[in-house]
């Protein structure tokens, strides 16, 4: 079952609620942390000015006499009622006086308004010591110490609640410290205001960067979501039937990258669909092509002599002879037939070039050279006509090499002629294969007029000539190496041929050829004769 795929506009929704979402977070963390940070300031800040007004109504010279004394006097009521009606009136936890000891990390309380509500005043008495209730108790001994106001605030969680506190130093006549004084002024309704501007920032926040989120989407949707849906639409309608493009493609007017995707692909589905018909005839026309060559093939190879034995009467003789061509239809050929009954024509030849102009001159040059030597031309008079005849409006500049030669089966002559083909291997009674001494005429059809010289040797039973392209001795391997005429004589005398017929010792020869090539691509035709001498006929026929 196909995966269900994700659409575009799906993938880009989630997108943007994730991204809304971290810009959510970020504003509204961002902001409460700037707030909460002013805030507490601000509130610390606001502490201090009630201490430092507290302040105002503590003799610093009189006030380490008190812890000396243990003693109050009518200066210390008043300084107590003065503090306790600011305690009263503007909400702070606590004002309290003390000697902070740093060994000890506890104060002395010389004055704690608690006192006056607590149900147990002693604990807030002239004299108690307590520990230092801070969360930083160091930072206490460093006010009483340097008389410095801290760089940070103070927030306080314990046993009093959750406070800001103010810590002013209490200085004598001489500006010596001689106590501390601390106001706490309580945080929760700090914390109140703070959740509300984090509810409140959160809501707006997310109103309006959701308003944002849905306009873009919406933006997004119509201008490039819809755009892009519609192209892959139209692209996998084209791709299953191929029946061109829709025009509505051409509206697409986003300007920008998606106008031009789409343009593009209207015009591409356009130049494919003309690619396709093209392709379409181009194919029909190469299957009419193969079939054509199917057929020439045909017609070529019924040319060439396919039956063997080709004369199952004449005993004086053995033949057979084999043709591959590079392509479907190749120039070389050969050709055998009797002249009459007691004289044997062989023609092997090789027409330049490939394919179907070699195969047409092909034609042409073995039909001549058959109709010439049936007229009773000796082979010499044969190719100097034949020659002559095609070099006649021989406007594409194509040559033969070929050989041919007469066997006059009764005493066992045989006479041939070189047209600038390659030399035969002769084997005579059974010894091993030589080169048949021939002179290279020039190439039929390459000049008018050429003359060439004919030879004549005497061949006994037993006997054999093997004639040959060059398609066989220029057969290329994996490593462009030629097989090679040496490679060729040193096979046919290596025994292998030994006791094989006329058949089995070519086919044995073009197995030798193909296991040399190694699958390499051949760009010849290979063609092969071989006649062997049995016996001598009746010169009576």
């Amino acid at each position: 079952m196909e995966k269900r795929k994700r659409g575009l506009g799906g993938k880009i929704t989630i997108l943007c609620l994730l991204l809304a979402g971290i810009i959510c977070a970020s504003v509204c963390t961002s902001g409460y942390y700037q707030y909460r940070t002013s805030t507490f300031r601000t509130y610390n800040d606001f502490a201090y000015k009630l201490a430092e007004t507290a302040l105002a109504y503590v003799d610093g010279e009189r006030i380490a006499g008190y812890l000396e004394s243990g003693e109050t006097d009518a200066a210390y009521d008043e300084m107590d009622h003065q503090i306790y009606t600011l305690y009263k009136n503007t909400g702070l936890t606590s004002i309290y006086i003390c000697v902070p000891d740093e060994a000890a990390m506890t104060v002395t309380t010389i004055y704690d308004v608690r006192s006056h509500d607590a149900q147990n005043p002693k604990a807030y008495a002239l004299g108690a010591v307590d520990p230092i209730g801070s969360d930083d108790p160091q930072k206490v001994v460093d006010v009483y110490r340097t008389g410095k106001r801290p760089d940070d605030y103070f927030i306080r969680k314990n046993s009093f609640g959750y406070n800001t506190s103010a810590i002013v130093p209490v200085r004598n006549d001489a500006g010596e410290v001689t106590a501390l004084l601390l106001a706490d002024l309580p945080m929760p309704f700090i914390l109140q205001n703070l959740n509300a501007y984090l509810l409140s920032t959160v809501g707006i926040t997310v109103v309006l960067v959701f308003l944002v989120i849905f306009g873009y989407l919406r933006y997004l949707q119509k201008r490039v979501v819809m755009p892009i849906e519609f192209l892959t639409k139209n692209a996998e309608a084209f791709a299953k039937c191929h029946t061109g493009f829709s025009d509505e493609m051409l509206n697409i007017h986003t300007g920008d990258e998606i106008e031009t995707l789409a343009a593009a692909l209207a015009r591409m589905e356009v130049d494919i669909t003309e690619y396709i018909k093209n392709l379409a005839r181009v194919t029909a026309d190469k299957e009419r092509i193969a079939t054509e060559l199917a057929v020439a093939t045909q017609i070529q190879t019924s040319m060439l002599p396919c039956i063997f034995p080709p004369f199952p009467d004449l005993k004086e003789f053995d033949i057979y002879a084999l043709m591959q061509a590079a392509k479907e239809v190749g120039g070389d050929f050969y050709d055998f037939f009797l002249i009459d009954r007691t004289h044997l024509c062989v023609v092997i030849a090789d027409v330049s070039g490939k394919g179907v102009p070699a195969a047409l001159f092909m034609v042409i040059a073995k039909t001549l050279i058959k109709n010439h030597a049936q007229a009773g031309m000796s082979p010499k008079q044969v190719f100097e006509t034949v020659n002559d005849q095609l070099c006649e409006n021989n406007e594409a500049g194509m040559f033969v090499t070929a050989f041919m030669g007469v066997l006059d089966v009764t005493d066992g002559s045989f006479t041939y002629v070189n047209a600038g083909h390659n030399p035969p291997l002769l084997s005579t009674g059974g010894a091993p294969y030589e080169w048949l001494e021939s002179k290279r005429g020039f190439v039929l059809a390459g000049m008018e007029h050429m003359k060439y010289s004919q030879q004549r040797i005497t061949l006994f039973p037993g006997d054999s000539l093997l004639l040959y392209t060059d398609g066989v001795t220029e057969t290329l391997n994996t490593h462009e190496e030629l097989y090679s005429e040496a490679r060729l004589k040193a096979f046919v005398n290596s025994g292998r041929l030994d006791g094989c017929t006329l058949e089995g010792q070519l086919h044995l020869l073009r197995q030798e050829l193909a296991s040399f090539a190694d699958g390499a691509q051949q760009a010849d035709d290979i063609t092969m004769l071989i006649l062997r001498i049995n016996e001598r006929g009746d010169q009576n026929g």
